[in-house]
């Protein structure tokens, strides 16, 4: 086509070059098809019929538009989404650890050395620490997940946050887990961090993990050596058979740079045979009802929101929703069948992105009543565990995190006033929202940055009423608090003398 073709002229007003959405003939233009010098342009509408739109410099109130006689342009077509194939036993771990010990560069490096045996898609330390934020700061804010396989197995991975700010994206992470690789850099040994991770793995139920020693490139052996000695008993400490845990010593940072490869890509190599072996592939249960906790919601344009047909409702924070599931995901790949234990998106209808949150669940319709109170037996953390001191009172408040959800809530002892630390009893537990738990539940309770104790759901008692639950979100009257505070005087007298006793004991 040429300049010289014939042109239908049109006469528009303050029409811009480029504003090619508002004019009548094309005003459904979708995409600018291809450049024909400074001011020609194929344009192409919704129904793919292609124009040739031009606007000269001096003429900039004048447009002429032709239909082009230029050939079709060619659109690939959309590329097939792979299918996930059950070829292996599923295992989801994760690495934990203080903050800046190397767990996101650990898992970088499992994805290459894996990716060596086409067992694995390379993912670099950015890819996996891909939030502005993180990228601004350093550090991993949100549980982020990948996928690789071994020989034996395939692993849903998950990288969680070492920083003691973001703990709580730390246990939503860990609660997928089913065995967990602790990394400690061989620079610094045990920190913070390493203990209350591992305080909090061993309350949600990991029973089994592997440590990686790393930075041992940067470390002398006695400081090596010494870190592992420390380590061992710190687990110990905590529950775990320090004398029988397996360490790994060796280098993330080596194997990415193909560095020194007896700590490098052989360490990276060992890790996972241990990794193998050490942690069972676990028993997974298809007698109860599906029940989804929800991690992360996206929203998909054309598609409805991500959290074949079957029907399902969202329920949490005292919101209700239902819908259909049009599709499952697990790695960018689709799913035909989910099954217990995996890491997986769904594709729901009719759901908008705000209506979701982390902390809902996706559930069988009718197989779960959300509720705001249950009974639970609790063990209070005492000093050495990573808890308080002090005793805990009657009515006392605190954090509870399941699953993916935390939640505020008052704790109510059932036959006592006083909690002492080290010891356990029987509570009711009254969320400020109805919450999808359900029997059997491990739950962790936090206040602030301490975390106060574990406990396992016995019941699930029914919902409170209007008034009840408009006179518990109202608290007490001035008097009650006066009355109550005056108790709980009392009542801290008491755990302290029973403190300085247990301490002189001790001593």
């Amino acid at each position: 086509m040429t300049e010289s073709s014939a042109y239908t002229k049109r006469k528009y007003v303050a029409q811009e070059v480029e504003d090619f959405d508002n004019l009548p003939e094309i005003k459904n233009i979708a995409k600018v098809l291809k450049g024909r010098g400074r001011n020609l342009h194929f344009v192409q509408n919704e129904k793919g019929e292609q124009f040739l739109a031009s606007m000269p410099t001096k003429f900039r109130k004048h447009v002429w538009v032709r239909r082009a006689t230029a050939p079709p342009v060619s659109r690939k077509a959309p590329k097939a989404k792979e299918v996930y194939k059950r070829s292996k036993d599923h295992c989801n771990v994760g690495t934990i650890g203080h903050v800046d010990h190397g767990k996101t560069t650990l898992t970088a490096a499992i994805t290459k050395v894996l990716a060596e045996k086409k067992l694995s898609k390379v993912k670099t330390y950015d890819e996996i620490d891909n939030a502005p934020e993180e990228k601004k700061r350093g550090i991993t804010i949100n549980s982020a997940h990948v996928e690789y396989s071994t020989e034996n197995r395939h692993y849903g991975h998950t990288d969680c946050p070492g920083h003691a700010d973001y703990i709580k994206n730390m246990i939503t992470g860990a609660c997928q887990m089913d065995g967990a690789i602790l990394v400690v850099a061989a620079t610094d040994g045990p920190m913070p961090q390493t203990r209350e991770h591992l305080t909090l793995a061993k309350q949600i139920g990991i029973e089994h993990v592997v440590v990686y020693l790393n930075k041992a490139d940067v470390a002398d052996p006695e400081m090596v050596e010494l870190a592992e000695l420390e380590l061992r008993e710190l687990m110990t400490s905590i529950g775990y058979n320090g004398d029988e845990v397996k360490v790994i010593v060796g280098s993330a940072l080596c194997a990415l740079e193909d560095k020194f490869p007896e700590l490098g890509k052989d360490s990276i190599v060992k890790l996972m045979q241990t990794v193998d072996e050490f942690i069972p592939t676990p028993k997974r249960s298809f007698d109860f009802p599906f029940f989804l906790p929800i991690e992360h919601v996206y929203s998909i344009p054309g598609r409805g929101t991500v959290v074949t047909g079957s029907e399902a409702e969202i329920v949490g924070y005292n919101k209700y929703y239902k819908t259909i599931i049009q599709d499952i995901e697990m790695f960018k790949k689709s799913l035909e069948e989910a099954h217990p234990g995996d890491n997986c998106g769904a594709l729901l209808k009719n759901i908008k992105r705000d209506d979701v949150r982390r902390g809902m669940a996706l559930i069988k319709p009718g197989s779960l009543v959300p509720t705001d109170v249950i009974k639970a037996q609790v063990y209070l953390l005492d000093g050495k565990e990573g808890g308080r001191k002090k005793a805990m009172i009657t009515e006392s408040q605190g954090i509870i995190f399941c699953r993916t959800f935390d939640c505020n809530a008052r704790l109510d002892f059932d036959s006592r006033e006083l909690l002492m630390p080290g010891e356990d009893c029987s509570m009711t537990i009254r969320f400020i929202k109805p919450m999808a738990i359900d029997k059997g539940s491990r739950f962790t309770i936090r206040d602030g940055a301490v975390t106060l104790g574990t406990g396992v759901v016995t019941e699930i008692e029914q919902p409170m009423g209007p008034k009840e639950r408009e006179a518990f979100l109202r608290g007490k009257t001035k008097k009650q608090k006066e009355a109550q505070q005056a108790r709980l005087n009392e009542l801290e007298e008491i755990a302290r003398k029973k403190i300085a006793e247990k301490e002189l004991e001790e001593a």
